[in-house]
């Protein structure tokens, strides 16, 4: 107990010199806050770009592909093989009918509002019932299109990044022309940043004949997902993957995500050396200071320990401090940024996420170098020698 008290009275009589040292204080605590302002923002992206592919999946919805291939881009199934899965148990019914979509999915490109450039957007073509699957999905603007005919729905997102998705706008590929008649909403789902329309007419125009890239089922019970895949991937007739579509979107932000995660990684190791040198700095500076208050007090009785440990708190203080500037900028600056990145050839938009749980890592983080900056120092005056503190100017 009496350690904790010489520790507390140390410790105040240091923090409220830090006035005294402020231009070296203010240099320890914006590399402090320079860090975690940089690492939170980095790992928002990742944290953005999956919440936007997981808010996309249901567990009760089944994606089915074509066998060995990973994503929809690549997968090509025949016209039977969307009968032969409506006969498979665990389908959800709605006045007789399996809930069923049967979707392809290509891409056109389109130009960006910001840079005037053109990118890959992925136009998916669907039925009727891939409102009743989809069941997130509704239109905000417009109007749904007409099955059969050249008219397209556009996600909220896609509208907002890309030229010409208005309802009015007419858009041109080749020797085809949609009408944009509607703008739907996915929740901010990955749907958002693509482009529907009638699944026949785009069958008709990229000359697909009646095969499509995947077929969505929507499940009577997240339960009856395992009896469903084993129905289909034991079918001699298909040659299919079966997954719940909620797995399937996670794993497609799984690469992204460790890619932005080591990025984060390697910045924060670079700015954290920047930061803890100018700690170790601004440490150095403030024994020098107090030689002479620190001679004194171990001529008084108190513990090396003491004063090791009340350098080590002024440190943790300039973390602390700078930790939270850090986040406070990250946050404002960041959380709900808009931006868009390629994911399998194609652009998808998404907002930056700056949550409780990075807010979190950013200061521990900034506490962690605070202590290994402030190591050396509190070492040094802990070691000092009594007599020569007090011959000190």
């Amino acid at each position: 107990m009496r350690w904790l008290m010489q520790l507390a009275a140390v410790s105040a009589t240091s923090l409220s010199s830090l006035h005294r040292r402020l231009d070296s204080s203010l240099v320890a605590v914006i590399g402090f806050a320079g860090v975690v302002l940089v690492v939170v923002a980095v790992l928002s992206i990742r944290a953005g770009f999956h919440a936007t592919l997981a808010d996309t999946g249901s567990p009760d919805v089944a994606i089915i592909l074509h066998g060995g291939t990973g994503t929809e881009v690549d997968s090509v199934l025949g016209g039977e093989s969307t009968q032969v899965i409506a006969q498979a148990p665990g389908i959800a019914m709605i006045a007789g009918r399996p809930m069923l979509s049967p979707e392809l999915l290509v891409q056109l490109d389109l130009r960006k509002r910001s840079s005037d450039t053109v990118a890959d957007v992925s136009f998916r073509g669907v039925t009727p019932e891939a409102l009743r699957v989809h069941r997130r999905i509704h239109i905000v603007a417009g109007r749904m299109f007409t099955p059969g005919m050249d008219e397209v729905i556009v996600g909220a997102q896609a509208a907002r990044e890309f030229r010409g998705l208005r309802p009015g706008d007419v858009l041109r590929s080749g020797t085809y022309r949609w009408r944009v008649v509607g703008i739907f909403d996915d929740g901010g789902g990955l749907h958002d940043s693509e482009l529907w329309t009638s699944l026949p007419v785009l069958e008709a125009a990229y000359r697909r004949g009646d095969s499509v890239s995947s077929v969505y089922a929507r499940l009577a019970a997240p339960q009856a997902f395992a009896n469903f895949k084993h129905a289909l991937t034991g079918n001699p007739r298909l040659s299919v993957s079966v997954q719940r579509e909620s797995d399937y979107f996670a794993g497609q932000a799984h690469d992204m995500a460790l890619f932005i995660g080591i990025i984060g990684g390697i910045i924060a190791i670079l700015m954290g050396g920047g930061a803890v040198f100018g700690a170790v700095n601004t440490l150095y500076t403030a024994v020098a200071a107090r030689t002479r208050e620190i001679a004194t007090l171990r001529a008084l009785g108190f513990a090396g320990s003491v004063v090791l440990g009340s350098v080590l708190m002024e440190a943790l203080t300039l973390g602390a401090i700078g930790g939270a500037c850090g986040a406070a900028l990250a946050y404002a600056l960041f959380n709900g940024f808009e931006a868009s990145t390629y994911n399998q050839f194609s652009v998808i938009a998404f907002r930056f996420e700056v949550t409780p749980r990075l807010l979190e890592l950013g200061m521990t983080y900034a506490l962690l170098l605070g202590l290994i900056g402030g190591l050396l120092p509190a070492v040094r005056a802990a070691r000092m020698p009594i007599a020569a503190g007090l011959r000190s100017a």
